[in-house]
């Protein structure tokens, strides 16, 4: 056993994970990597976003594959113990794991890191084959060679957060193309490599056509036919893990809804939706549902293009905090340098850091966590002009809708409207919407806001869920060309109140008022009307 070869470290961790109540057990992947083992397309790069699984299926994969730790007191109890080939596989292969993002103490330069990962794989080797004549001086993979030729031993390589050192301050463009040499002698078409397994962030850069590993096949949150169930949550998953928070939880205050509301919403390559992963499970530990969203780096400079308004940026961000789905086409490669210069860039780099989902040749914003993000930039960023002017009256705009002041209500209107924005045609109610969804945005703070929400006998424009179960609960109906008298109207004979009383059979109560809102939007006077109506005081 070694640093690198054959490292305890792997089945150490993932014991741990298995240990949480929370566990979701995805073992059958390593069924699909069974069929690839020895084979000449045996190497994979699966690229996902943070916080979705990628370091605990890393484990698993050195856990299961790993001489250096009987496993089988995990792996017996998971899936992967009913497959045929299990006992064939299990702790049979030497494993090389190396999670790339660990740095030396005092790292300041890309030698001294690469250094010491090389060095160390020439220790381990020296110690684990000390009957095979080796030279310390020589490139670690003619070492890897050596022990091959002389013992017919192969190795598989579990490389986690590979791109991890691309992120470092002291990495320049001729350090990558380094690395990625590095990376390209030690597994591209060598004899010694059985499988690689490796993730990261982002896609594997073609830098040339001397240096790129273009042996991988690449799985990502767009293209991914085979791992795609294995990353994220399901539907079913979260069901089962929130019947377990249900009898572990002495007090559960987190609803099943709250859970789709705050973390579902990205697809996957098959068209399924799937949660962020990490997020569900601190939601459940900490029975709470709230923004567990940590990201840094690449976010904030991402979102400085945005408030640079790159290709209009900031219109497609107005509309996509109002829930609408923007067209893009995303090339995932183009995430591979921070140096973006199109909104297509901006949005593909977006995809792959999570940040936004990408369904049918269209992104959106996923759910309430992400929404929190981009509403945090919109309100801090005056440099976004018009949509950060409409965010900042908002509380102004929430309080005077709870007061029933249609006044002020309409005041603020006519200053979105009048406001230099692209987006306020009002050829059709999209446009008003996302003009409604800024100027409510605040709402968000103490409201889950939900646009097209199915209420009653049909579908209301927007429905305010209080977090509050004794604040007042809110609908709103616009209408282009209708009066605000016809949206009251609707929404009483369609009965949208009823949403207020659950959905799918949950038992949802609220104390408050139920506020009757409606909009109506005249284009031949370019004036806006409101009314709001009390439905009830109580319930």
């Amino acid at each position: 056993m070694g640093f690198y070869i054959n490292s305890t470290f792997p089945a150490t961790q993932f014991r741990e994970m298995t240990g949480n109540p929370y566990f979701v057990d995805k073992s059958m992947l390593l069924g699909v990597l069974f069929d690839f083992l020895d084979q000449s397309d045996s190497d994979f790069c699966i690229t996902k976003p943070r916080r979705f699984g990628k370091t605990v299926m890393a484990n698993m994969v050195g856990a299961f594959f790993g001489k250096g730790v009987d496993s089988s007191d995990i792996f017996d109890t998971l899936k992967i113990s009913g497959d045929p080939e299990y006992h064939r596989h299990l702790n049979n292969y030497n494993v090389i794991y190396i999670d790339f993002s660990k740095m030396p103490e005092n790292c300041k330069s890309f030698q001294q890191y690469i250094d010491n990962i090389s060095n160390q794989m020439k220790s381990d080797l020296m110690e684990s084959f000390p009957g095979v004549k080796k030279d310390f001086d020589a490139a670690i993979w003619d070492l890897f060679c050596d022990v091959f030729q002389e013992c017919g031993e192969k190795f598989i390589f579990v490389l986690d957060e590979w791109d991890a050192i691309f992120h470092k301050r002291f990495i320049n463009e001729s350090d990558r193309e380094a690395y990625l040499n590095f990376l390209a002698c030690l597994i591209k078409d060598q004899p010694y490599v059985s499988l690689t397994y490796m993730t990261g962030i982002l896609p594997i850069a073609k830098y040339s056509s001397g240096s790129s590993i273009n042996n991988f096949d690449e799985y990502t949150m767009v293209a991914d036919d085979l791992f795609s169930e294995y990353f994220g949550f399901t539907d079913d998953e979260v069901d089962d893990l929130f019947q377990i928070y249900l009898k572990r939880t002495k007090n559960p205050v987190v609803s099943r809804e709250d859970l789709r509301y705050w973390y579902d919403g990205y697809h996957a390559a098959d068209g399924k939706c799937i949660y962020n992963p990490r997020s569900v499970v601190y939601a459940l530990r900490r029975n709470r549902a709230r923004s567990y969203w940590t990201g840094t780096g690449p976010y904030s400079e991402i979102s400085a293009y945005i408030i640079n308004d790159i290709d209009d940026m900031r219109n497609d961000v107005a509309l996509m905090v109002s829930g609408e789905s923007i067209s893009a086409d995303v090339e995932e490669y183009a995430a591979t340098s921070m140096k973006l210069s199109t909104k297509d860039e901006i949005f593909s780099a977006m995809v792959v850091y999570g940040f936004l989902d990408y369904e049918d040749g269209k992104v959106c914003i996923p759910n309430k966590e992400l929404m929190d993000e981009f509403s945090k930039t919109i309100r801090r960023e005056g440099s976004l002009g018009y949509v950060n002017r409409l965010a900042r009256v908002s509380e102004r705009m929430l309080q005077a809708t709870l007061a029933g002041d249609t006044e002020t209500m309409e005041e603020i209107l006519e200053f979105a409207h009048n406001t230099e924005t692209p987006i306020h045609s009002y050829n059709n109610e999209v446009e008003l919407s996302a003009i409604v969804t800024l100027v409510y945005l605040s709402a968000r703070d103490s409201y889950r806001v939900e646009r097209e929400d199915k209420a009653g006998v049909g579908y209301v424009d927007f429905i305010f869920y209080p977090e509050r179960k004794t604040a007042d609960c809110i609908i709103l109906e616009l209408k282009v060309d209708h009066t605000p008298e016809e949206a009251i109207r609707q929404i009483k004979e369609k009965q949208y109140a009823l949403r207020f009383k659950g959905k799918l059979g949950e038992a949802v109560r609220y104390s408050g008022r139920i506020l009757a809102v409606g909009i109506g939007y005249d284009r031949r006077t370019k004036k806006h009307h409101c009314k709001v109506e009390f439905l009830s005081d109580r319930k």
